[in-house]
Protein backbone atom coordinates (compact mmCIF):
# COMPACT_ATOMS: atom_id res chain seq x y z
CA UNK A 1 0.00 0.00 0.00
CA UNK A 2 1.53 3.37 -1.25
CA UNK A 3 -0.20 5.12 1.76
CA UNK A 4 3.04 6.45 3.31
CA UNK A 5 5.22 9.63 2.63
CA UNK A 6 8.21 7.85 0.74
CA UNK A 7 9.71 11.37 1.24
CA UNK A 8 9.72 12.01 4.46
CA UNK A 9 10.43 16.15 4.90
CA UNK A 10 11.22 18.62 7.95
CA UNK A 11 7.52 19.71 9.03
CA UNK A 12 7.40 23.29 8.11
CA UNK A 13 3.51 23.35 10.57
CA UNK A 14 2.90 21.65 13.68
CA UNK A 15 -0.64 20.79 15.22
CA UNK A 16 -0.65 20.20 18.79
CA UNK A 17 -3.26 18.18 20.13
CA UNK A 18 -4.35 17.79 24.25
CA UNK A 19 -6.39 15.11 25.15
CA UNK A 20 -7.94 13.52 28.21
CA UNK A 21 -10.97 11.63 29.22
CA UNK A 22 -12.96 10.52 26.43
CA UNK A 23 -9.82 11.43 24.25
CA UNK A 24 -8.53 7.86 23.31
CA UNK A 25 -12.23 7.72 21.12
CA UNK A 26 -12.34 11.29 20.30
CA UNK A 27 -8.41 10.51 18.43
CA UNK A 28 -9.92 6.95 17.08
CA UNK A 29 -12.87 9.40 14.94
CA UNK A 30 -10.19 12.31 14.02
CA UNK A 31 -7.12 10.57 12.68
CA UNK A 32 -8.13 7.94 10.99
CA UNK A 33 -10.00 11.26 8.83
CA UNK A 34 -6.78 12.47 8.05
CA UNK A 35 -5.93 12.47 4.28
CA UNK A 36 -2.40 10.82 3.73
CA UNK A 37 -1.42 14.26 2.14
CA UNK A 38 -2.08 16.05 5.38
CA UNK A 39 0.73 18.60 5.60
CA UNK A 40 1.76 19.27 8.94
CA UNK A 41 3.17 17.13 11.85
CA UNK A 42 0.74 16.10 14.56
CA UNK A 43 1.93 16.39 18.77
CA UNK A 44 -0.46 14.84 20.45
CA UNK A 45 -0.52 14.67 24.36
CA UNK A 46 -2.83 12.01 25.89
CA UNK A 47 -2.89 11.54 29.63
CA UNK A 48 -2.87 7.88 30.13
CA UNK A 49 -0.70 5.38 31.72
CA UNK A 50 3.10 4.70 30.04
CA UNK A 51 2.10 0.92 28.96
CA UNK A 52 -1.28 1.99 26.80
CA UNK A 53 0.52 4.96 24.76
CA UNK A 54 2.06 2.58 22.84
CA UNK A 55 -0.42 -0.29 21.57
CA UNK A 56 -2.74 3.04 21.49
CA UNK A 57 -0.36 4.80 18.89
CA UNK A 58 0.33 0.85 16.97
CA UNK A 59 -3.91 0.77 16.75
CA UNK A 60 -4.16 4.04 15.58
CA UNK A 61 -1.26 3.91 12.98
CA UNK A 62 -3.09 0.56 11.51
CA UNK A 63 -6.45 2.65 10.85
CA UNK A 64 -4.78 5.73 9.32
CA UNK A 65 -3.31 6.96 6.19
CA UNK A 66 -0.72 8.77 8.15
CA UNK A 67 2.06 7.06 10.05
CA UNK A 68 0.98 7.35 13.72
CA UNK A 69 4.05 6.25 16.26
CA UNK A 70 4.42 6.71 20.27
CA UNK A 71 7.16 9.72 20.23
CA UNK A 72 11.05 8.92 20.99
CA UNK A 73 13.56 11.28 22.02
CA UNK A 74 15.60 13.39 19.28
CA UNK A 75 13.84 11.91 16.09
CA UNK A 76 13.39 14.97 13.65
CA UNK A 77 9.73 16.34 13.04
CA UNK A 78 8.36 15.18 9.71
CA UNK A 79 5.63 16.32 7.43
CA UNK A 80 2.68 13.81 7.51
CA UNK A 81 3.62 11.85 11.10
CA UNK A 82 2.01 12.28 14.43
CA UNK A 83 4.13 11.78 17.50
CA UNK A 84 2.01 10.51 20.67
CA UNK A 85 3.85 11.52 24.10
CA UNK A 86 4.72 8.40 25.71
CA UNK A 87 2.77 7.93 29.50
CA UNK A 88 4.80 9.02 31.70
CA UNK A 89 7.11 11.86 30.17
CA UNK A 90 6.47 15.34 28.73
CA UNK A 91 7.31 15.90 24.94
CA UNK A 92 8.06 19.40 23.84
CA UNK A 93 9.97 20.05 20.22
CA UNK A 94 13.41 21.94 20.43
CA UNK A 95 15.62 22.87 17.49
CA UNK A 96 19.04 20.73 17.05
CA UNK A 97 21.15 21.74 14.80
CA UNK A 98 18.90 22.53 11.27
CA UNK A 99 15.93 20.11 12.19
CA UNK A 100 13.39 20.53 14.78
CA UNK A 101 13.32 17.32 17.19
CA UNK A 102 11.10 15.86 19.84
CA UNK A 103 12.20 16.05 23.35
CA UNK A 104 10.87 13.78 25.49
CA UNK A 105 11.74 14.43 29.94
CA UNK A 106 11.21 13.15 32.95
CA UNK A 107 10.66 16.86 34.66
CA UNK A 108 7.83 17.07 37.61
CA UNK A 109 4.63 16.64 36.69
CA UNK A 110 2.07 20.24 35.68
CA UNK A 111 -1.34 20.00 36.67
CA UNK A 112 -0.51 16.17 38.29
CA UNK A 113 0.15 14.93 34.88
CA UNK A 114 2.80 14.15 33.11
CA UNK A 115 2.90 13.78 29.69
CA UNK A 116 1.42 17.66 30.18
CA UNK A 117 0.20 19.71 27.30
CA UNK A 118 0.87 22.76 28.50
CA UNK A 119 4.28 22.34 27.60
CA UNK A 120 4.18 20.65 24.27
CA UNK A 121 1.74 23.29 23.03
CA UNK A 122 3.95 26.35 24.63
CA UNK A 123 7.05 24.70 22.74
CA UNK A 124 5.54 24.56 19.34
CA UNK A 125 5.16 28.18 18.47
CA UNK A 126 8.87 28.78 20.15
CA UNK A 127 9.64 26.80 16.92
CA UNK A 128 6.92 26.96 14.01
CA UNK A 129 5.24 30.24 15.52
CA UNK A 130 2.19 31.38 13.46
CA UNK A 131 2.51 27.79 11.39
CA UNK A 132 1.35 26.30 14.74
CA UNK A 133 -2.12 24.95 15.49
CA UNK A 134 -3.51 23.66 18.51
CA UNK A 135 -6.57 21.56 19.85
CA UNK A 136 -7.60 20.66 23.04
CA UNK A 137 -10.07 17.84 22.89
CA UNK A 138 -12.62 16.22 26.35
CA UNK A 139 -10.70 15.77 29.15
CA UNK A 140 -11.10 16.78 33.26
CA UNK A 141 -8.75 19.64 34.07
CA UNK A 142 -7.05 22.79 32.60
CA UNK A 143 -4.27 20.94 30.83
CA UNK A 144 -3.70 22.77 27.37
CA UNK A 145 -5.54 26.16 28.44
CA UNK A 146 -2.08 28.02 28.90
CA UNK A 147 -0.26 26.07 26.27
CA UNK A 148 -3.33 27.54 23.76
CA UNK A 149 -2.86 30.89 24.72
CA UNK A 150 0.52 30.38 23.43
CA UNK A 151 -0.10 29.79 19.59
CA UNK A 152 -2.85 32.15 19.73
CA UNK A 153 0.02 34.76 20.63
CA UNK A 154 1.97 33.84 17.46
CA UNK A 155 -1.36 34.08 15.18
CA UNK A 156 -1.74 30.02 15.27
CA UNK A 157 -4.72 28.19 14.71
CA UNK A 158 -6.65 27.61 18.08
CA UNK A 159 -9.64 25.31 18.94
CA UNK A 160 -11.68 23.07 20.98
CA UNK A 161 -14.00 20.55 21.33
CA UNK A 162 -17.46 21.42 21.54
CA UNK A 163 -18.99 21.12 24.74
CA UNK A 164 -22.03 18.48 23.41
CA UNK A 165 -19.77 15.90 21.92
CA UNK A 166 -17.12 15.79 25.02
CA UNK A 167 -17.21 13.25 27.96
CA UNK A 168 -15.93 15.78 29.85
CA UNK A 169 -15.32 19.45 28.80
CA UNK A 170 -13.40 20.67 31.63
CA UNK A 171 -10.52 21.27 29.39
CA UNK A 172 -11.98 22.37 26.58
CA UNK A 173 -13.66 24.88 29.08
CA UNK A 174 -10.67 26.44 30.14
CA UNK A 175 -9.17 26.14 26.73
CA UNK A 176 -11.93 28.43 25.15
CA UNK A 177 -10.93 31.53 25.83
CA UNK A 178 -8.49 31.01 23.60
CA UNK A 179 -9.54 29.25 21.00
CA UNK A 180 -10.83 30.82 17.55
CA UNK A 181 -13.48 27.51 17.31
CA UNK A 182 -14.88 25.53 19.58
CA UNK A 183 -15.89 22.22 16.70
CA UNK A 184 -17.95 19.16 17.27
CA UNK A 185 -16.32 16.10 17.42
CA UNK A 186 -17.58 14.46 14.01
CA UNK A 187 -16.17 17.93 12.43
CA UNK A 188 -13.04 18.09 13.62
CA UNK A 189 -11.02 16.03 11.03
CA UNK A 190 -12.34 18.31 8.29
CA UNK A 191 -11.29 21.33 10.38
CA UNK A 192 -7.71 20.29 10.58
CA UNK A 193 -7.43 19.21 6.97
CA UNK A 194 -9.12 22.48 5.93
CA UNK A 195 -6.29 24.27 8.28
CA UNK A 196 -3.21 22.41 7.57
CA UNK A 197 -4.30 23.17 3.84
Amino acid sequence: ITRRHADRTDARCALAVAASTGGPRALSEIIPKLPADFPCAVLIVQHMPSTFTAPFAARLNEMSELTVREAANGEVVETGVIYIAPGGRHLTVERRGDHIVTALTNSEPVWGVRPAADLLFASVPSHFGPASGGIVLTGMGRDGAEGLRHIQQVGGWTAVQDEASCVIYGMPRAAAPFAREQIPLQDIAQALTVTGA
